[in-house]
């Protein structure tokens, strides 16, 4: 079997017999939306949790490449300090752009969303990224949500592939994580992405399709509690 009929048969063209939003419609009609999730370990480590065959198991692993669906800034503050759940922040945004709640408004230019308004310096309101990976073999997409300090690298990543004229969705990422050190010295696990492969021909416009998908479900999940422990974020770096 040549490398081309392999990533035919491995690859996402299975896509092309699937619709998300039919699934989600026929078999989580009136459910919470929800997507299983990567975890980024604290305290400096280098291995993801991903989910495991089984309900409530995990998989550890040092990286697993997939395809970048969709993503977008999840903004949240809480005026009380959040203990986990499910529960809405005070104030949220999936755009980054506008806050909707107390006291909602213009994120640039809120004082909450400035260095220096939480705790160690940092922002008072946390910034995130939530990004929506399609696994080959898989037909649901996992969550995952960046903490701030690998934010700048994901950045750095996406404005490499829009040099050369790709998005995120037109190739395979593989995802890593390695340890770094803040000025204060300590340690917190930074996520790392690098070009996997491109997309077939066949595969892109599948791809896409999913993507535009996944983009209306994106507002209809809940914020979680991912946040990283006090003190990882330099406050001038992010």
């Amino acid at each position: 079997m040549s490398e081309t009929e392999m990533i035919t048969t491995t690859g996402y063209t299975a896509l092309r017999d699937f619709n998300l939003a039919d699934a989600m419609r026929d078999e989580l009609g009136g459910m919470d939306i929800t997507f299983d999730r990567v975890t980024i370990p604290s305290a400096g480590g280098t291995t993801f949790e991903l989910p495991g065959e089984m309900p409530g198991e995990t998989d550890a692993v040092k990286e697993f490449s997939g395809v970048i669906l969709y993503h977008h800034p999840l903004f949240s503050f809480y005026r009380e300090r959040f203990t986990g759940g499910n529960n809405a922040p005070d104030c949220g945004s999936y755009d980054g752009v506008t806050g909707v709640g107390n006291p909602g408004g213009d994120c640039a230019s809120c004082s909450l969303n400035q260095f220096g308004s939480g705790e160690n310096g940092g922002k008072a309101c946390k910034n995130k990224r939530r990004i929506y990976i399609l696994r080959e073999g898989e037909l649901i997409p996992l969550l995952l949500t960046l903490p701030t300090g690998s934010m700048k690298e994901f950045g750095v990543y996406i404005k490499r592939l829009l040099g050369k004229g790709r998005k995120s969705c037109s190739v395979v990422t593989r995802f890593s994580l390695k340890k770094v050190t803040n000025a204060g010295g300590i340690a917190y696990s930074q996520a790392q992405f690098a070009v996997d492969r491109s997309l077939t021909d066949a595969e892109l416009p599948l791809i896409l399709s999913m993507a535009e998908q996944v983009k209306q479900f994106a507002t209809r999940v809940g914020y979680e509690d991912d946040a990283a422990p006090a003190g990882a974020i330099d406050p001038e770096t992010g």
